[in-house]
């Protein structure tokens, strides 16, 4: 059971994860690029390899040493969260 919370945990991170990576994509397409965005969608992704799939590799093998890359992972996230705040604070305002 405790294997399959860690494993709820990796997914639901993973769900949310790759949703701002698809915003991170829609807005490069409408042409709403700037290094914080390509940065935020960079970390995302770092983010899932880092804290989900430590989580993952953790539940399928049992080594609890992957647990140590958990947290880069989500330092990794929040760095990604606050680049595309950032982005979203620069973006120049449209006049409708």
């Amino acid at each position: 059971p405790e294997m399959m919370d860690i494993w709820h945990t990796a997914v639901q991170y993973h769900f949310w994860h790759t949703l701002a990576l698809l915003a991170v994509g829609i807005m490069l397409s409408l042409g709403l690029h700037n290094r914080w965005i390509v940065a935020s969608g960079g970390l995302f992704a770092g983010g899932i390899v880092l804290f989900s799939g430590s989580l993952y590799v953790l539940t399928l093998s049992g080594i609890s040493a992957l647990g140590m890359i958990t947290p880069v992972g989500g330092l990794t996230f929040l760095v990604g969260w606050f680049c595309l705040g950032l982005a979203a604070w620069r973006l120049p305002a449209r006049a409708g």
